[in-house]
This record gives C-alpha cells, sequence and structure tokens, in this order.
C-alpha cells in the first residue's frame, strides 16, 4: 500500500535517479562506506542467501518460471532442491559468512501436503534449510494471530492436536520479524520488529515488515488486535533504534514489490509499490529484500538521497535464491554500495540434487497425507479454468463454478436461504483441468486437487443485502488505489444471477442500471435477498468493505469440505458459461 505521503515521489530526488527508478540498473550500487585514511577499506563480505513467498511448495511439482523471466524455461524449485542449492551458495560464502534471509508468505496459501497440516511441514522444511531470520507476510496471519504465534513458537494446533503426539510441534527456529505490526491492547509489536545478527566481527540488523494492505488481504477478523503500519514510517523509526545501537548495516526484509519486465536476473522498469518505498525509505537502510509479487528482480535504485541501493526479489515456490554479498567497512560499520553486489540463481532441479533430510520431511507426511490426498471425489469433463494465478479482474468459469458450490451449500433454509452467492477469483487457488494433475486418472478431481482450489479454510456465511447494498459490493469490484496493487479484482457469480458490467464509467458507476438480475428477474433497490459468500469477503477481505453491511449473518461450513461435496454430488463439471456481460 502506498501511502500519500509517500506519492510525492520527486521529492530531494535527482533527475537521474528518478531516471534510474523507471529503466532499472545493474544490481551494483554506488558507495556509501567509504575506505579508511590510509586507503585500507578494511573489509569483510557478508553474503545473504534469501527468498520469498515458500507457500509451502515441498514437492518439486511447479512448471518453469514464465518465459519472458526465464526464456530456457528450466523446472526449478522444491524443498529438496532449495535445500541443496543454499547449502551449495553457503560453502561458497567468504570465510562462511552467511546468512539465510526471507522477505514472507513462507507459510499460508501453500499446497495441499504442508497446508492439510496447518503448515507445519513447511516450517520444518524451513528448519532444515537453516533459515535464520524472515519477515511475516500477509498469508503468515491466514488463520489469525493466535495461529502465527504458535507457528513461531510450537504446540499442537488448537483443534486437530498433535499429528505426531510423539514428536509435538516444537515451532520455528527461525525468527518472524513484525515491525510494523502492532497490539491494539499495548502498542508492542506481535513478534520482535527487528534482529541483529553479528558476522564476521560486524554487526547487521534486520528489520521485517509486511504490507501495510495486510488487513485486506486476510480474514480481518483473525488481525482485529492488531494495527499495521506504513512500512516507510517504520523502517525509518526502526532504523534509527538501530543506529543508536551502533549497527551501521541495516537490511530491511519487505513483504512488498513490484513488477519488472525483464527476465529473473534482471530489473527493467520496476513498478510500484516498491519503487516509491525505495525511493522514500531512510538512506540508513543498505538493502530492501522484497516479496509478495511472486517476480524476481535484482535492482539498484536511488534512496531519498539519490544514491543506489540493492532491492531484490525471488519470484517465489523456491524457484529461485537471491545472493546478495555485503561488502561492510569494518571500522565504520558501514556497507560499501559500491562494492556490494546481488545475483538471482535458478534452483534448477537439474543442477542442485535432491537433499536427502527434505525428502525425509516429504515423505513423513506424504506417508500421513495419502491416502486422503489420492481419494477421488469428483470428475470434470471438460477444462475449468481462471484461477488466482491469471486475471483477477475478469469474470472467470473457475470463481463462478466455486459460486456455484457456495450456493449449493447454503440455499438451503437451514443452510442459510442464500439466493445468490459470489466469490472472489484472488481466493480460487487452482483450475480444473481433464489432464492428470497427480496419479488421478483423465477428468478425476482428487481430494487433492480440491484442496488445491479452496486452501484458505474459511467458512460459508450468508446475510441480507439489499437491492441497493449488493450493486454496492458490485462496484467495489474496481477500487482505484486498491491496496496490493489490484484496482480490479473480480468476483464469480452463481448460476441465476446476471448483470452488465460497463468499464468506461467511472468507479461507483460501473454496474449498468437495471441489469441486475436473478432468475431473469430485476433486482429491486429496496428489497432485501439473501447473499452467500466466504467469511473472508464478509469480513471485508480484499477491500470488499460492502459486505460487512450484511444483516443476519450466519455462518456454514468449511468452504473446502464443500467444495468436496459438492464436486461428489455433481460429476462430469463444465465450464459455467459467462453471466456477468461486460466484465
Amino acid at each position: 500500500m502506498i501511502s500519500t505521503r509517500r506519492r510525492a515521489l520527486g521529492t530531494g530526488i535527482a533527475a537521474t535517479a528518478l531516471a534510474a527508478l523507471v529503466a532499472g540498473t545493474p544490481a551494483v550500487a554506488a558507495g556509501k562506506g567509504k575506505p579508511d585514511s590510509k586507503g585500507n577499506p578494511n573489509l569483510t563480505s557478508v553474503q545473504l542467501l534469501s527468498f520469498n513467498d515458500y507457500h509451502g511448495h515441498l514437492e518439486a511439482t511447479d512448471g518453469p518460471l514464465p518465459a519472458t523471466l526465464d526464456p530456457s524455461r528450466t523446472p526449478a524449485g522444491g524443498a529438496e532442491h532449495l535445500a541443496t542449492a543454499l547449502a551449495t551458495l553457503r560453502s561458497q560464502a567468504p570465510g562462511g559468512r552467511s546468512l539465510t534471509v526471507a522477505a514472507g508468505d513462507l507459510i499460508g496459501g501453500s499446497t495441499f501436503l504442508s497446508g492439510l497440516f496447518h503448515d507445519e511441514p513447511s516450517v520444518e522444511s524451513l528448519n532444515a534449510m537453516h533459515l535464520d531470520v524472515s519477515s511475516v507476510g500477509n498469508h503468515e496471519f491466514d488463520e489469525g494471530t493466535d495461529e502465527l504465534l504458535r507457528m513461531q513458537d510450537g504446540g499442537c494446533h488448537p483443534k486437530d492436536g498433535c499429528y505426531f503426539p510423539e514428536q509435538p510441534y516444537a515451532g520455528a527456529d527461525f525468527q518472524w520479524l513484525a515491525a510494523n505490526v502492532v497490539k491494539k491492547s499495548d502498542g508492542e509489536t506481535l513478534l520482535p520488529g527487528t534482529e541483529v545478527r553479528t558476522v564476521g566481527g560486524v554487526k547487521v540488523g534486520f528489520i521485517g515488515m509486511t504490507l501495510e494492505g495486510t488487513p485486506t488481504l486476510v480474514d480481518p477478523a483473525g488481525v482485529a488486535s492488531v494495527d499495521f503500519k506504513d512500512e516507510v514510517e517504520t523502517a525509518d523509526a526502526q532504523a534509527r533504534i538501530l543506529k543508536k545501537q551502533g549497527v551501521k548495516s541495516i537490511v530491511v526484509l519487505l513483504h512488498e514489490g513490484g513488477v519488472q519486465s525483464g527476465t529473473y536476473q534482471q530489473c527493467v522498469g520496476i513498478s510500484d509499490p516498491i519503487a516509491t518505498i525505495a525511493a522514500t525509505m531512510t538512506s540508513e537502510v543498505d538493502a530492501i529484500i522484497t516479496g509478495h509479487t511472486h517476480q524476481p528482480y535484482t535492482c539498484s535504485l536511488p534512496d531519498p538521497a539519490g544514491n543506489p541501493r540493492l532491492v531484490t526479489s525471488a519470484a517465489s515456490f523456491g524457484q529461485v535464491v537471491t545472493e546478495t554479498n555485503l561488502v561492510i567497512n569494518t571500522r565504520s560499520g558501514e556497507v560499501m554500495r559500491d562494492r556490494s553486489t546481488a545475483t538471482n540463481h535458478l534452483v534448477s532441479r537439474a543442477q542442485f540434487a535432491k537433499d536427502a533430510e527434505q525428502s525425509a520431511i516429504i515423505a513423513k507426511w506424504k506417508a500421513l497425507s495419502g491416502p486422503l490426498a489420492a481419494r477421488i471425489v469428483g470428475s470434470n469433463a471438460e477444462d475449468i479454468t481462471g484461477d488466482s494465478s491469471g486475471n483477477r479482474g475478469i469474470e472467470t468459469p473457475m470463481a463462478d463454478l466455486v459460486a456455484d458450490a457456495i450456493l449449493w451449500g447454503t440455499q438451503a433454509p437451514a443452510n442459510g436461504g442464500a439466493q445468490i452467492a459470489l466469490m472472489n477469483v484472488g481466493g480460487v487457488r487452482a483450475s480444473l483441468r481433464v489432464a492428470p494433475k497427480y496419479a488421478e486418472g483423465p477428468g478425476q478431481i482428487t481430494y487433492a486437487e480440491s484442496y488445491d482450489v479452496a486452501p484458505f479454510g474459511n467458512i460459508l456465511t450468508t446475510m441480507d443485502l439489499t437491492g441497493a447494498e449488493l450493486k454496492a459490493v458490485l462496484e467495489q469490484q474496481f477500487v482505484p488505489g486498491r491496496p496490493g496493487g489490484r484496482d480490479a479484482l473480480a468476483l464469480g457469480v452463481s448460476q441465476g444471477f446476471t448483470y452488465t458490467w460497463d468499464a468506461t464509467q467511472p468507479a461507483g458507476s460501473r454496474v449498468v442500471p437495471g441489469s441486475m438480475k436473478l432468475g431473469g428477474v430485476a433486482i429491486e433497490a429496496g428489497q432485501t435477498y439473501r447473499i452467500a459468500t466466504i467469511n473472508f469477503l464478509a469480513n471485508g477481505g480484499d477491500s470488499f468493505t460492502g459486505f460487512t453491511a450484511g444483516r443476519n449473518v450466519l455462518g456454514g461450513s468449511e468452504d473446502l469440505a464443500n467444495l468436496v461435496a459438492y464436486f461428489e454430488a455433481n460429476p462430469g463439471l463444465t465450464a459455467p458459461a459467462d453471466r456477468v456481460a461486460g466484465l
């Protein structure tokens, strides 16, 4: 999220620095650290290995990066290969001076193998990779603040208990940092905001943050006890504290990023929000390691004084590792930016062999999950596509299908009496294809595939909305300046409900008057209708605050359980036809 204050991009920044923001520059920055008076810089090098948006992708099942990012289309990623890549790169660190860090979304929105067990497998795999420190991301809050604290500190799940009673979940060996997540009760951070490591005789300080817009990306009820503060203001304040502690080499781990048009090793036209954040965050920060957008880049962008500094990101799912070499003047403690470099390494499955410890972790959890994962729960006669990995600003068959499932599970009077169901495209995490995804037959839908579609554990929710309030919700599919950088976020709609969308009209006036119909009958502005959705949206997630006007709210079943039941009851599914004209 970019605050109004930070949109004043040009203040105090030289024209050449602004040009660099647009074009992107090589990932070698220019000098902050200075040699001493005798010309002896007394240098030490600290290797930082970083990644982001792991999302519990333990198994090596992801396809290559898009051709625009990796023209070679090299198969990459998977915990077994990521662990080997990290170990290989560490072995090359001068004097063994190496730290492994991450920029959030290590858990949440995860694959079946990890998400089924509340991401305990993800943390176990990261512990084995010797991760040192990470920022939180928005997905760390998917199950609320209490669950995040359990993930950090350990303990069995409050509902599901211990998956291995003889080996209760012990928590994360690494520290999650949350400098801009402040408890409303006492003003303290939910988790530590900073961590200082001494490497090669110098102190390196880390400030960890998630994006300020996190409450709009998770169930607001789960984060009601905390506030999310401005990223730049938080970094500035924490850097001042670290400086008073004698820490002069400072790195920000930030779960926010941008998009660029070059390959995974480049930085071409890096976008906001990170462009503005980098241009306004205090010059005391020497490097910014980012995430959230699932984009890889190695940038050198101007700080507020116009001096270049490294800004990096490592794609997602463990497919890329960034190697940053911070060169530090041991006398001053300052980073010499002109000598510091950053390189993105593709985690090639051919180059980096499987790590035996990670293989054992995967096998352990697969043995527990296998029978459930392989169960056939339904079938589809054709590809049904349009999930969160594509354009989230358009109606899609897959989002409409999930909306149909929500309506199916809530239309009985005892289950809410819903007449219309709505589902955000961003919450639909996978498509259904006829070609086998795992080991099932063509057109068969497994429980694991169902989980891939709906991994968040949301609760079906029904409510009363008037026709006018329903229109207000639909208008929020386009919100200029929406946190997270996506102005357009579409809703899938259930069978029987139709309307027309006119994108040429201003925000708030894009639903064509009189076009909303239910079963062919016009929706009346003052009439009350029963609307079903998921609790994430019902609580105002994705900036759909119009849902919070709902009355007579009734909770229902868990969305995955409902989806599985829908698949079982409706074999041979086909792609729904469009229900929205013009979106």
